[in-house]
């Protein structure tokens, strides 16, 4: 029997610090929701679960610039749904002024209403925008990031729509005017190849906006699968984490009694002492 050292309390002593450790690491665990809260609870799981994070921000931006470009297909899609109606009212006038029956006063003033329109188209195009940038004014080439990578991207692009130019083919009914029964006929055959073009261009929008949709659908989808991921590398399993919290909080109230006990066994000396 020793004095000096009391082997037994330094033992309990420290089984008692490393209990309380393992229950401090286990409030932070289950207050943060965290598996990892630092590089050393898992320095590789830290590092393949930052890698998943950045894919994870990058695949949630993506899917906004995807968002993005539809918002600017469907505002320059909705200008050309009025050229359209424009064109065919062009048209309406067109046929009218070929007929016979009209005089060249009717003629002209169908021509006015005529000329207004072209004009309107031509605004139209000017004054189409999206985020300040002129859509229709010019042909365009946007390109849209729809990944977390370099690489990952889609260029859309159409022709200018004004009336020097409309849709893919480029028709040119800046010089149309419907005074003449010869005119009249001329502008019907043009405003016709001019509706197609149109009709070409808005076609090549829509299908756009289907690829982007069914590409938001992949975004979405990727994004769920890399946070689950993600989740099950670096966030706590709740009740796996209580268990050992309670496991070690027993441990630890029986280290505490086991160090009162063994601090009293070098009472046992003075017993021998006074005998």
């Amino acid at each position: 029997m020793r004095i000096n050292h009391n082997i037994q309390a330094l033992n309990a002593y420290r089984n008692l610090a490393a209990n309380q450790s393992n229950i401090s690491k286990n409030l932070e665990r289950l207050s943060s929701g965290l598996r990892i809260n630092r590089a050393a609870d898992d320095a590789a799981g830290l590092a393949i679960s930052e890698k998943m994070r950045s894919q994870i921000r990058g695949l949630q931006m993506a899917e906004r610039n995807a968002l993005d470009a539809i918002s600017l297909i469907q505002t320059a899609e909705g200008a050309l749904n009025e050229v359209h109606s424009i064109l065919q009212r062009m048209r309406e006038l067109a046929v009218q002024a070929a007929n016979g029956t009209n005089q060249d006063t009717d003629r002209e003033a169908l021509d006015s209403e005529f000329q207004q329109l072209k004009d309107e188209i031509d605004r139209i195009g000017t004054d189409t925008q999206f985020n300040t940038m002129n859509i229709l004014a010019s042909g365009q080439n946007i390109t849209i990031q729809l990944g977390p990578n370099n690489g990952q991207s889609l260029t859309i692009s159409w022709e200018k729509q004004k009336k020097d130019s409309l849709g893919e083919d480029k028709k040119d009914i800046s010089s149309l005017d419907i005074k003449q029964v010869a005119n009249a006929q001329a502008a019907i055959a043009k405003l016709d190849e001019a509706i197609i073009s149109v009709s070409k261009t808005r076609s090549k929008m829509g299908a756009y906006q289907n690829r982007l949709e069914h590409t938001i659908n992949n975004l979405t989808t990727a994004n769920e699968n890399l946070t689950a991921a993600e989740s099950r590398i670096r966030d706590t399993d709740m009740a796996m984490e209580m268990a050992e919290f309670t496991k070690n909080n027993i441990l630890t109230q029986a280290a505490q009694a086991m160090l009162a006990q063994s601090n009293q066994l070098p009472q046992g000396i003075l017993q021998l002492l006074k005998s």
